[in-house]
């Protein structure tokens, strides 16, 4: 469990988002353990406007829902979904930073963070024990307005999640002991954000846009306020806010509406309302114009303009929404500085809070680059904007596509829980659907006096991001001495009644349906898995490729070329005729080595026809290949040089033989020497069916879905044998010690990385897998969340886990410290690791191990996009489509000597390369 100051979370969406988006031009090298990168995981969609009454889903209105206030104030709307045998559970309290006393502007978060460390009936420990068996995942945020807690469960378990919940809003601990060793751990939570430029940029933004209004300061908090807040202070936020009548209960999933009303009357009914304080008003004034620079750790800079936008509770926050897509738009002015070459990425986003927002104008140049030029650029563009006004066929594009979105909701069960958080707790609606009349009622001529309004260069924030280089990778020489601490109590913890009999009990696994499988004639694997809990399909596809052995010598980069220029049109349809043929269904389509289709059932054929063609004509045309290969010259040259790349290439040189084939990487030399029909040769030789997984979500028959992929895919033809993509196996890794600088962090990140002598194919991994789970995958349970976190505070966060190629095997660590605190840190997790060589777990470790993992089953099939990643994994691993069962019946039948074996035989913790980014070492 990772608490959130979401201010910080959701602001770094807007611009670490996008700059990575400018980083796919340039990605520098394959992947080490196998061909080609996981499926990304599951998409978050944005939540779109309304639609006419008739087609808004049921679950985003009131058709389906049950809802109530009950006596004592608590709002509680319940929303089945029957995509999975899960629930989720969001209960929104409306407070946040806002709200906290002059001089402490991390009390609401220090608060979120001590909602974890125990309540009358409910100590740590036992909340711990608790969300390890459960098997879901938890987790919590902080924004200025609302203060979020969420659990995914089974549905089952629905009971359990109330109990906790209404445990922690009556009865919290907060004791003065409990605080100081949380304390420790948030402000590791500061140190990690204050070593983000992104972090840096954005509190500033938010302090000038929001001036003299509780916006101004950060949710997240500063140490010294810290340092200087007791338990009493927390206390009396708690008692002032956390109410019943403060609060709204969003109830998702697989759930008998009637029956979950009345679980959570007898649940809660009995809490007293309180009285709540006055609100403080934000009323921002307009800012004056303001310029910035900022030194970051990003392979490319950034020019933006950010001006004030309303807020996601205003009457116009539907017209300020629209815009935001307008100016965001593949087809509008601003996204047309990339194919001009004048830009290497340009986009907008759209923050709205509660009460106001601001919208982030940015365009990416080189580092090196003219920034001045970016700037006026991207001045240009929004000037002549907000005196011109905007396409209309793109606003009226955009609504559509807003519209058309919403039918997704249901297709996750923690996705539909947040959008009606977010319009109930954040937007002051009676459920999402009730956008619809405001989306529909949006016009140009209304977005056009909005941009005239707010797009004033007379109250815009400027700033230019530039990129500053890592220093050179160097060796290490050791680290400081070691702490010692007790080790954890290997007593067993004594739940709840409630609890103990919801969930000690371990049940046999039961088999996951297999979804429909076929092979093409043509090769092209076909699975299908329907779900008809929305009117939408979703397809999403993968080429196995492995660029470090398949691009030729002298020509790295290609690849990268490559899937850059499938966005630039087909040979049916240029860039922008290609894009409002998307618009006019509409769809979303991604193209390339990894691609994707997101459809209305209706549009499903027209949609993978588009898809096809973008995937089988790309048009690759010769004067845009010109601008994007210099684009990816110029990317690759700040990659090169930031201190994330050379971080990660020195995990890599640490753990690879020195001529490994993944430890080829483009230089700008190499991209530059790529000549157009060297990306025709390359994409003909790794473009194959033969190599390619399609996989089919949503409202679909199987054999609907085998018609439509067939007609657009069926005649797609391998050309010549079959490449070997799989990487060669790699010797046993050892010990060594690199410290990578990394000017702009107050904070170190560390990783400690191994190979393996064994791949996922092989049985024994599971025996591994289980263990990690008592080491470092089991959330609070884990051994070294306990000792590096709970125990110490020598760490915010901190995770163990696999990276497994079919052919390759990686162990990892990963935490982020103060650079005084690493040492300590780094002995203990070795000492963690050496425990479960020299001792099985205790039978409560394996026990919540094995519930953990055997109960998170049906979590991973509660989102069609986990769904769909799930399938090409296995694909790309070429394990079978039953390979979760198959692990659930082995952590099933194993004992705590079968991990302490697998530990014994397959880990080496003193050969664990240590590497460090951050500020200057201490070590």
């Amino acid at each position: 469990m990772i608490c959130t100051a979401v201010t910080t979370r959701r602001k770094r969406l807007v611009l670490l988002g996008v700059a990575m988006a400018a980083m796919t031009v340039a990605t520098g090298g394959g992947a080490i353990w196998s061909a080609a990168p996981a499926q990304a995981q599951e998409m978050e969609h944005d939540m779109g406007p309304g639609m006419p009454s008739a087609l808004v889903p049921a679950v985003l209105s009131s058709a389906q829902v049950v809802r109530a206030t009950l006596p004592n104030g608590l709002k509680v709307v319940i929303v089945p979904d029957r995509l999975a045998p899960v629930v989720t559970t969001e209960i929104n309290y409306l407070v946040g930073s806002a709200e906290t006393p002059e001089g402490f502007p991390g009390t609401a978060h220090a608060l979120e963070h001590m909602m974890f460390r125990g309540s009358a009936g409910l100590d740590k420990d036992q909340l711990a024990a608790i969300g390890t068996r459960l098997g879901g995942s938890y987790n919590a945020d902080t924004t200025e307005d609302v203060t979020q807690y969420f659990y995914t469960a089974q549905a089952r378990d629905l009971p359990v999640l109330l109990k906790i919940e209404a445990l922690r809003m009556n009865g919290l601990t907060l004791s003065e002991e409990d605080w100081n060793k949380e304390r420790g751990a948030i402000e590791q939570e500061v140190s990690r954000d204050l070593s983000s430029p992104a972090y840096l940029y954005l509190s500033q933004l938010q302090a000038i846009l929001f001036a003299n209004t509780p916006y101004a300061h950060d949710a997240l908090g500063t140490r010294p306020s810290f340092d200087k807040t007791k338990a009493a202070d927390l206390r009396a936020f708690y008692e002032k806010w956390y109410a019943p009548n403060n609060a709204v209960l969003v109830i998702v999933g697989d759930i008998n509406p009637v029956t979950a009303l009345q679980l959570v009357q007898d649940t809660f009914g009995p809490i007293p309302r309180k009285t709540l304080p006055p609100r403080t008003p934000v009323k921002p004034a307009l800012p004056p114009a303001k310029t910035l620079a900022l030194a970051t750790d990003y392979p490319v800079g950034f020019a933006t303009l950010a001006y004030p936008l309303p807020g996601s509770s205003a009457t116009d926050f539907a017209v300020a929404d629209i815009l935001s897509d307008v100016l965001g738009s593949q087809r509008g002015a601003l996204y047309d500085l990339v194919p001009q070459g004048k830009a290497l990425f340009a986009g907008f986003e759209f923050a709205p809070k509660k009460e106001a927002g601001f919208g982030l104008a940015l365009a990416a140049f080189p580092k090196g680059g003219d920034a001045t030029r970016t700037m006026n650029d991207l001045r240009g563009v929004m000037e002549t904007i907000r005196r011109q006004g905007v396409p209309a066929d793109l606003v009226e594009a955009a609504k559509r596509r807003e519209i058309a979105q919403l039918q997704f909701a249901a297709n996750s069960v923690s996705g539909l829980a947040s959008i009606w958080s977010n319009a109930l707790a954040f937007q002051g609606l009676d459920s999402p659907g009730d956008l619809v009349a405001a989306y529909q009622a949006v016009t140009p001529e209304a977005v056009n006096r909005l941009a005239a309004r707010l797009l004033d260069p007379a109250h815009a924030v400027s700033a230019v991001l530039s990129p500053e280089s890592s220093g050179q990778a160097v060796a290490g020489s050791g680290f400081g001495g070691a702490e010692s601490f007790a080790s954890a109590p290997d007593k067993p913890v004594k739940l709840p009644a409630w609890a103990e009999k919801a969930l000690v009990q371990l049940e046999k696994p039961q088999p996951t349906p297999l979804p429909s499988v076929a092979t093409l004639p043509n090769g092209l694997t076909l699975i299908v898995w329907p779900s008809h809990v929305s009117h939408t399909i979703q397809l999403s596809g993968q080429i196995r490729q492995a660029p470090s052995l398949q691009e030729p010598a002298g020509r790295e980069g290609v690849q990268d070329i490559t899937e850059a220029l499938f966005s630039y049109g087909t040979t049916t349809h240029d860039r922008l005729a290609f894009q409002k043929a998307l618009d006019d269904i509409p769809a979303w389509e991604d193209a390339g080595g990894s691609f994707s289709l997101r459809v209305l059932t209706p549009d499903f054929e027209k949609g993978v026809a588009l898809l096809a063609e973008n995937e089988l004509h790309p048009a690759f045309p010769e004067k845009d290949f010109t601008v994007v290969r210099m684009q990816t010259a110029q990317s690759q040259a700040g990659e090169l040089a930031s201190p994330g790349h050379v971080f990660n290439r020195a995990v890599k040189i640490a753990v690879l033989p020195p001529k490994d084939p993944a430890l080829r990487e483009a230089t700008p030399q190499s991209i530059l020497s790529v000549t157009h029909d060297d990306v025709v040769r390359y994409y003909q030789h790794v473009w194959r069916p033969d190599l390619t997984t399609i996989v089919v979500t949503g409202d679909v028959t199987p054999e609907k879905a085998r018609a439509v992929v067939e007609k657009a895919f069926g005649g797609w033809k391998a050309d010549g044998p079959k490449p070997d993509v799989d990487l060669p196996a790699v010797p046993l890794s050892r010990a060594s010690r690199t410290n990578v600088p990394d000017k702009s962090s107050v904070q170190d990140e560390v990783i400690l990385a191994e190979t393996l002598g064994l791949t996922p194919s092989q049985p024994e991994h599971f025996m591994l897998q289980l263990g990690n789970e008592v080491l470092g995958g089991g959330l609070f349970s884990s051994r070294l969340y306990r000792d590096l976190r709970v125990k110490t505070g020598y760490v915010y966060s901190v995770g163990s886990g696999f990276e497994w190629g079919r052919t390759r095997g990686l162990y990892t660590v990963t935490f982020g410290a103060d650079p005084d605190k690493v040492g300590k840190a780094r002995a203990a997790v070795l000492r963690d690791i050496k425990a479960m060589q020299s001792a099985p777990p205790t039978a409560e470790e394996l026990s919540l191990a094995k519930a953990s993992l055997l109960r998170s089953l049906p979590l991973s099939r509660a989102s069609l996009d986990r769904i769909a990643a799930q399938y090409l994994h296995l694909a790309e691993l070429g394990l079978p489509l039953d390979n979760a069962d198959r692990g659930a019946l082995a952590y099933y039948g194993a004992s705590g000597a079968d991990i302490q074996k697998a530990f014994r035989q397959w880990m080496r913790p003193d050969d664990l390369a240590t590497v460090v980014k951050g500020p200057a070492p201490t070590w």
